[in-house]
């Protein structure tokens, strides 16, 4: 299996997964309040109707309450991959 491409440097792809078109759209919306986004992509997800939203987002590009918020995190060390991820 070939890996995914990666984004451009400075940017990130989200993927959102939810029940519901109207949950995934609020979550995408959050993130375009806190980075430079693209819009986003849309899918079906499953067979029981929830639907997956693809976007990227600018991480060069953050308001003011993120770029606090990232200025004094931590990086987890907990980096391993979720069982659905390549």
């Amino acid at each position: 299996m070939k890996s995914p491409e990666l984004p451009l440097a400075g940017h990130a792809e989200v993927r959102i997964v939810a029940a519901n078109p109207k949950a995934a759209r609020h979550i995408a919306e959050i993130l375009r309040r806190c980075f430079a986004a693209t819009e986003a992509r849309s899918y079906p997800a499953g067979a029981d109707g929830g639907t997956r939203l693809h976007l990227t987002v600018d991480t060069t590009c953050m308001a003011e309450p993120v770029r606090s918020w990232l200025v004094t995190s931590q990086s987890s060390r907990d980096d391993h991959k979720q069982p659905d991820e390549i």
